[in-house]
């Protein structure tokens, strides 16, 4: 992938999930997997945890009425008659509780602990397991500030049945990932346990739910462990360490005033986890993990009564804590004033806004109240849709800009606000979120923005109700951690779609327009301001903001004006054109055809969802083909053309076009390749045709789109290099290409020097000659009618008849062995990038071998690193093997540390890799990785992204699709032994280029 693409998206989602989120203190292992999932649940929580609005009508509304004449005084009437109507079947709704879904079994046990069961079989042979602790650092006293994270950090370092790292050896050794099958969080109000097992074995299903058991009630506290899990868990402090956290720490006493939640983040206070004595620490345990606090779930591949019998033979014999400290409620006290918290760093990358209104909780537990909680969700999505479109100006406001109310921490709801801001624009975003938030309160929504929202909301849950066989055990579990902690409601997908079927069409713009009044209110406010420490852009003052909140009122605000789409998307008449004839590769079940232009077309039908369609096309060429001066223009070209919108339709008018639709298409210029990803429903995959072929033949020219675009990235770039993360990954970058000018982030005069016309020139030439594209579908299609769709769309893309590909742009690696040190970051912590690099003989088998013995490593340093000497908290270790543009691989290993600790860790790490050179793999660790492998391929030859991205690796790399057959994958891990672990670290470490950066923290370089 090109390093400086989705760069927007890249920053944000880490700016986000390193700042933003409160929640949980997540262990840095977790896959971008379990990323998704987790963002997807804390959306789902936002929704279901939506408050009950009451009622507003505006004064100018009143007059307006009162000047009405006589007809239209009648339309009023029937309007109030048909609300008086509705109100009327809101009266009748019921007041039970929703319930829960039939497949799932709820029971309790004697000592109170509770249990969550139900079958599911995605993934086969697999099922999740949670253990539930309703205690996080809110429980902590305050000589155990972090002790509730370091609690879960002992689980994994001895218990009743598995002695010290007998726990992980076990897991690693059955083909359980630590990471993304392994792991935990803590949470200010909670503490989840969390575990993948295997079911085709029930030995092995049943030594899982002992693993939960155990860390209920046998978590052993080995005083050797616990005192080597003090440096981990301080290494995972420093980690967080930034300038980002040091504004949290200046703002949360603002944002959550007079409440514990102030002054109890889960990761907690270094010197009493180095310090606190042994019993401090068993004191949280055996105060809060006690069975009337904890559940526990299992969802997958299981009996569910047998699972039941398991359950209560493990977990009933766990006796009730016989002294039940109480558990307090921790409120966020109200406050009339509005509080303001103004924070500057100069390690700050970005400015952030954030408007907030406290409320009190509301759950979603009857039928009335999950009708008012679509309420609030189309609130939130048609408010959200402006705010998207304001991003979309020429000179934007805001970068990226959210509001919606939702749940925040305990039993607090909000309506916030979000902004990434432009550098010194703080008040004019503020004006504008305020301006937005006062503008649905004067003079609410339109019908044409309700009815799209309707529209994709009931897509949306139509399409959950076609995959309902199909959902991952994940997605199910987490249902029921969130319902044991938070009530929330658990219906079934049908349950859903029924409530979705009966109250949507129901819901009118008034109610919507209502909700406003009690969101946005002049007590209970909090604005908060983090941005860059810079003498010449000075930051508003309090009193400067709060004139801006109080100018709102007094400001002439004009209704909202919805452009109504109505023409067709596409209306361009094609006749189909011949398919060459159809090569089948049964053993993967993979069909490929060529089309008369040339395009080539390769099919993968699979059931693995009932409503999905991916797609991947590519052709060789993308920047390399132009010179640097050329660089940024190729390089940004399809970013910009993808939000100029296609024909005669910008983003927005494309956006309200397909609501309904599942559907998307985005292209790509990468380093060596251009192409296109997309997907798509069944239903939809005409559409995605369609779009297809306009990305080729009909992109747009938007002078505004284009500006808007170079105003916000350039906002993002600005300050980028204030943050010493950013800064060390672009300076080893350069360093290790010896400032290549195509390697690095991009400055705002890189930037600034993109001109519209030349990247749309680029495009064109690009996209220009479709033959030598190869269009990749996996999915849930019929072939028929894929072949026809194809031979219409992609038989009629522009054609040439030109061969081309990449050329070498030389961007090698600094030969021999060089030591580089520098100083930045205030945070006492050093970063470390070992590098090794040099020739590959590219094959199939090699590139196995390589990323092997990779794997072993993983395992080698996290021992050796982290459980061994607790010096980090995660150490990386990662490589690339690569064919094009020359054969050639790199390995990077990375970490960060105390300073003082830096050349044992870096020795440690050497030692590990002389360890492999000299004798490959010890026998145990080759068995988690042949397992691991296995495992993971077990799963993923049943994923349709998997089979995407294999095939796309397969068609690029000039492979038979046979390559990635499955007794072929199997027949590799099968034959892997230690030999082979040795002989390619002997070689890849063994090439004499090697390169080790470190940054001590200090005063940030002059250059």
């Amino acid at each position: 992938m090109n390093f400086k693409l989705n760069t927007l998206i890249l920053l944000l989602l880490v700016f986000l999930i390193n700042s933003c989120s409160p929640k949980t203190s997540q262990k840095i292992d977790n896959t971008v997997e379990e990323v998704e999932e987790d963002l997807t649940q804390t959306a789902d929580d936002a929704e279901e945890a939506l408050d009950e609005a009451g009622e507003a009508i505006s004064e100018e509304a009143e007059e307006a009425m009162e000047g009405m004449d006589q007809a239209a005084k009648t339309v009023v009437v029937e309007v109030d008659e048909t609300m008086e109507m509705v109100e009327e079947g809101i009266e009748d709704l019921s007041e039970d509780p929703i319930p829960a879904d039939d497949d799932v079994v709820i029971g309790s046990l004697a000592n109170g602990m509770r249990y969550y069961i139900q079958s599911n079989q995605k993934p086969d042979d697999r099922a999740e397991l949670r253990l539930i602790v309703d205690a996080g650092s809110m429980q902590e006293d305050d000589d155990q500030l972090g002790v509730a994270h370091f609690v879960e950090h002992m689980a994994f370092n001895g218990s009743k049945n598995f002695e010290k790292n007998e726990l992980v050896d076990f897991l690693e050794s059955i083909g359980t990932k630590f990471g993304p099958d392994l792991n935990a969080y803590t949470s200010f109000d909670e503490t989840v346990y969390m575990l993948q097992v295997r079911t085709d074995s029930m030995e092995l299903f049943d030594k899982g739910l002992l693993v939960l058991s155990d860390w209920a009630n046998g978590i052993s506290f080995d005083e050797e462990e616990i005192d080597k899990e003090r440096g981990v868990v301080t290494s995972e402090w420093r980690t967080r360490l930034s300038g980002e956290q040091r504004m949290q720490k200046n703002y949360f006493p603002i944002m959550y005033h007079g409440s514990r939640y102030a002054e109890r983040l889960p990761i907690g206070d270094p010197e009493i986890i180095n310090n606190a004595d042994y019993e401090t620490i068993r004191r949280f345990y055996r105060d809060w993990y006690r069975p009337d606090l904890m559940a526990v779930a299992v969802v997958g591949d299981i009996d569910v009564k047998e699972t039941e019998q398991k359950i209560k033979e493990l977990f009933a014999p766990i006796p009730p804590a016989t002294v039940k400290r109480e558990k307090k409620d921790n409120v966020v006290p109200k406050h009339e004033e509005t509080f303001v918290s103004i924070n500057s760093d100069k390690e700050a990358a970005f400015t952030i806004l954030r408007l907030m209104y406290k409320h009190d909780h509301i759950a979603v537990r009857t039928d009335r109240d999950y009708r008012e909680s679509l309420v609030r969700q189309l609130y939130n999505r048609m408010l959200n849709n402006r705010l998207d479109e304001i991003t979309k100006q020429a000179e934007p406001p805001f970068i990226f800009a959210y509001s919606g109310y939702g749940r925040d921490v305990g039993d607090l709801d909000t309506y916030t606000s979000f902004a990434n801001v432009p550098e010194g624009k703080v008040e004019s975003a503020l004006e504008v979120l305020l301006t937005e938030n006062e503008r649905a309160l004067r003079h609410g929504f339109n019908e044409s923005e309700l009815e799209r929202q309707k529209i994709a909301m009931m897509e949306n849950i139509k399409r959950q109700a076609k995959e309902q066989d199909k959902i991952d055990s994940r997605r199910l579990v987490t249902r029921y951690v969130y319902h044991y902690l938070r009530d929330n409601p658990i219906p079934s997908i049908d349950q859903q779609l029924e409530y979705y079927e009966e109250y949507l069409p129901t819901i009118t713009v008034d109610e919507i327009n209502r909700l406003a009044e009690n969101w946005i209110t002049p007590e209970n406010r909090v604005i908060v301001v983090t941005a860059p420490k810079k003498e010449d852009v000075p930051l508003p003052s309090e009193e400067d903001l709060l004139a801006i909140v109080e100018s709102i009122e007094e400001k002439e605000i004009e209704p909202y004006e919805d452009k109504v789409i109505d023409v067709p998307l596409f209306d361009e008449e094609l006749d189909p054109v011949a398919i060459e004839e159809v090569e089948h590769f049964e053993e993967v079940d993979v069909k490929e055809f060529e089309l008369a232009n040339g395009v080539r077309v390769v099919m993968k039908p699979t059931d693995f969802k009932n409503d999905e369609i991916l797609m991947t096309a590519s052709s060789e060429g993308g920047t390399s083909l132009y010179d640097d001066a050329d660089y940024f223009n190729a390089s940004n070209a399809a970013r910009i053309v993808n939000e100029s919108g296609l024909g005669d339709f910008t983003t927005t008018d494309l956006e309200k076009l397909l609501t309904g639709k599942t559907v998307g298409v985005y292209p790509y210029i990468g380093t060596n390749f251009e192409g296109l990803s997309g997907s798509s429903a069944p239903k939809d995959l005409e559409t995605l045709m369609q779009l297809i072929y306009m990305y080729f033949t009909d992109v747009r020219r938007d002078e505004q789109a284009f500006k808007s675009f170079i105003n916000k990235q350039s906002n993002i770039y600005k300050n980028l290099m204030s943050n010493p993360q950013y800064y060390f990954m672009d300076y080893a970058m350069k360093k290790k290409t010896d400032n290549h000018p195509r390697v690095g982030f991009p400055s705002v005069d890189d930037i600034m020097s993109i001109d519209l016309d030349r990247a749309l020139e680029i495009y064109n030439e690009r996209f220009a000659d479709a033959s030598g594209f190869t269009f990749i579908f996996v999915g849930n299609f019929e072939e028929d009618r894929l072949k026809e769709l194809a031979q219409k769309y992609l038989g009629n893309l522009p054609s040439k008849g030109m061969e081309e590909t990449w050329k070498n742009r030389n961007i090698d690696y600094v030969e021999g062995e060089i030591k580089d040190e520098f100083k930045m970051g205030e945070a006492p912590k050093t970063q470390v990038e070992l590098f090794f690099h040099g020739p590959f003989e590219w094959t199939p088998e090699n590139s196995y071998h390589f990323n092997a013995m990779l794997d072993v490593l993983r395992i080698k340093m996290r021992e050796s690193m982290r459980e061994d000497k607790g010096g980090v908290y995660g150490v990386r270790v990662s490589g690339n093997a690569s064919k094009i543009p020359e054969e050639r691989y790199t390995i990077t290993v990375s970490f960060n540390c105390d300073p003082e600790n830096t050349e044992e860790l870096i020795t440690t790490a050497m030692q590990d890799v002389q360890n492999a050179v000299q004798s490959g793999a010890e026998e145990k660790d080759l068995t988690k990785v042949k397992e691991t492998q296995r495992q993971s391929m077990i799963k993923n030859l049943k994923e349709n992204n998997y089979w995407r991205s294999r095939l796309e690796y397969v068609y690029s790399n000039d492979l038979s699709p046979t390559t990635i057959s499955l007794d072929k994958l199997e027949q590799s891990i099968h034959e892997l032994d230690s030999d082979d672990i040795k002989d390619a670290a002997s070689k890849y470490f063994g090439s004499g280029n090697y390169m080790r950066i470190v940054m001590q923290p200090g005063d940030q370089p002059s250059n």
